[in-house]
């Protein structure tokens, strides 16, 4: 049995897809049971969940062979996947727990509470004995879909400087965490996940201006009028400030290594954000 945490988002519901196209059986970790994606077949058992409730979890991951842990950004998020990791321990089972992090992961930069948390992470599952792997993707393609309106606008608007990102289609994330959570020999590697490319932000516009039809200026804007601007949009202010020091740390270039992993756990290369934004050319023209 094969649990998935996080099974409804972005990456985790093209996990437990993908798990399935493998033929595995798979447990989803979901808030609700009586709402889940229609593509989900009766290979998928839902169980509700509660990362802040070890009790739920530990009737979630009985008999687990892996354990895919995906948690939301959230204040508690490091407490979260200790959590799960610590309900794994309980098994007594020695389950392969897959942990889902970030890019930069293991050089611990200082001054990004995501990262952090991460991290803290990270060496709570090294620490339980548990055989572990950890995926540590970078920002994924498919934040800028929020963005489409702004594009189509004539603008990119993001506090991430002049420096370089090689962003990930979270698909090829979800892919590569099938196939580490469904064959062997994964054991104690800590996978980056990145785009084929790292690409400035003045770079991105001009490829979403290519699909949206018209030129997209890049707005280097300052960290402060960023989180002004996400506080007043509604963000809560721990959210809002983590993503300021995330587009900090893009801004200083230390998110620009490319890496083969996608490649190498996949076997085809990783989608370019041509590719993604090609693809996506509907929800980015606003039809």
């Amino acid at each position: 049995m094969i649990v998935v945490t996080g099974a409804t988002g972005t990456v985790g519901s093209k996990v437990v897809v993908g798990l399935r196209e493998r033929g595995e059986a798979v447990r989803a970790l979901v808030r609700n049971v009586g709402s889940v994606p229609a593509e989900w077949d009766e290979g998928v058992q839902p169980v509700a969940a509660d990362f802040a409730d070890p009790l739920s979890l530990d009737a979630a991951l009985a008999d687990a062979d892996a354990v895919y842990v995906l948690v939301a950004v959230h204040p508690e998020m490091e407490t979260h996947e200790r959590n799960v990791i610590d309900a794994a321990v309980r098994t007594g089972r020695r389950p392969h727990v897959v942990l889902h992090a970030a890019a930069g992961v293991e050089q611990r930069p200082d001054g990004v509470r995501f990262l952090a948390a991460h991290v803290a992470a990270f060496e709570h599952l090294v620490a339980s004995g548990l055989p572990w792997t950890v995926l540590a993707p970078n920002g994924f393609f498919q934040n800028f879909l929020g963005m489409a309106e702004s594009a189509r606008a004539g603008r990119l608007a993001v506090p991430g400087g002049q420096g370089s990102v090689s962003y990930v289609d979270a698909r090829d994330v979800a892919a590569a965490a099938v196939t580490v959570l469904g064959t062997d020999g994964h054991q104690g590697a800590v996978y980056t996940l990145t785009g084929p490319a790292a690409l400035s932000h003045a770079e991105l516009a001009e490829q979403l201006g290519a699909v949206v039809g018209r030129t997209v200026e890049y707005v280097a804007v300052e960290p402060e009028a960023a989180l002004a601007g996400m506080l007043g949009a509604g963000w809560d202010g721990w959210r809002a400030a983590g993503m300021v020091e995330l587009y900090g740390l893009y801004a200083s270039g230390h998110a620009a290594a490319v890496s083969p992993d996608v490649e190498k756990l996949t076997g085809r290369p990783a989608r370019s954000f041509a590719e993604f934004a090609a693809e996506h050319a509907e929800v980015l023209h606003g039809g």
